[in-house]
């Protein structure tokens, strides 16, 4: 896949060992250079349209006091981690699709993948927190005052902001003592820790154990608690005694769910890319990572 990149590119292929410091280079869309800023231009539109939204929820929240309840302070923090992969993707998007500026160097890169996969976590548990809330307001309604307060919201709103940061550092962290050879390029235009660490000329089990790990019993976890959740509320549902309020109970939780698949299922799509489109064009690896993250930043 290397093989297609310009010549420009010579001069990252190390002969030696790079220890401190290197420089990544970063992807757009190999072949399509000369039209890269008319490509860039529904991406700039889509950015504008995340950011502007995500803040346009928080700024509404925040100034309504009648909004100052449970369900809003969830999708307040929703907004938030929305935000953040936005911005986290922004400016490297912005060099390499308008200035043509592919290199990024291993502090930046670390910051951003850090970035990244912080929010990504911090997304995915937002969204179990609020099946959780759904669950108790279909089936245990009048408890969920009692359940749902506006203090556990707070807490647990910690404990998500929390929670993807404190269980990245020691990967993220690690790889500033790896030491990386070869073509130092990157087939994203952002930078993710599992590109990063094939790059490395030493073993890398213990990062390749602890991600894989902290995938199962994050991402692939909060999946499958949010599927139980609504089996739940679905078997609530179902024993509803009319059609109209069985419809109205559900009608709750379509913009949730929406959001549930708008995340998780370009998720699973850029999985199946690098797990089994090896041999594929650089362009769809690319295509399918923009995809999940643009949709990400919209749930």
């Amino acid at each position: 896949m290397v093989a297609h990149y310009p010549l420009s590119l010579q001069w990252i292929i190390l002969p030696n060992i790079t220890h401190f410091s290197p420089v990544f280079y970063l992807s757009g869309f190999p072949g399509l250079e000369t039209i890269q800023h008319w490509i860039f231009i529904p991406f700039f539109f889509m950015y504008l349209v995340a950011i502007s939204g995500n803040c346009l929820i928080l700024v509404i929240i925040k100034t309504n006091l009648r909004l100052h309840t449970p369900m809003y302070y969830l999708l307040s923090l929703l907004a938030f981690t929305d935000l953040g992969l936005s911005v986290s993707t922004l400016p490297t998007t912005l060099r390499i699709f308008w200035f043509n500026s592919h290199h990024i160097y291993f502090g930046a890169c670390q910051v951003q993948m850090f970035c990244i996969h912080s929010f990504s976590f911090m997304e995915s548990t937002v969204l179990l927190v609020m099946s959780f809330d759904r669950f108790v307001a279909i089936c245990h309604p009048l408890r969920y005052s009692v359940i749902i307060t506006v203090q556990r919201v707070m807490r647990t709103s910690l404990c998500v902001i929390l929670r993807g940061p404190v269980t990245l550092i020691p990967i993220v962290v690690l790889l500033k003592a790896f030491p990386y050879c070869g073509c130092l390029v990157l087939s994203h235009s952002f930078c993710l820790h599992q590109e990063v660490i094939h790059l490395a000329c030493v073993d890398t089990t213990f990062n390749n154990l602890y991600g894989l790990s902290l995938v199962v019993f994050t991402v692939m976890l909060d999946l499958v608690l949010i599927a139980l959740s609504y089996g739940f509320i679905l078997h609530t549902v179902a024993g509803l005694a009319s059609q109209e309020e069985q419809r109205r109970a559900f009608q709750t939780c379509t913009s949730h769910l929406c959001a549930v698949l708008v995340f998780f299922v370009p998720m699973m799509g850029l999985s199946l890319v690098h797990r089994f489109g090896k041999h594929a064009p650089p362009a769809v690896h690319i295509l399918m990572a923009n995809i999940y993250l643009f949709c990400a930043s919209h749930a």
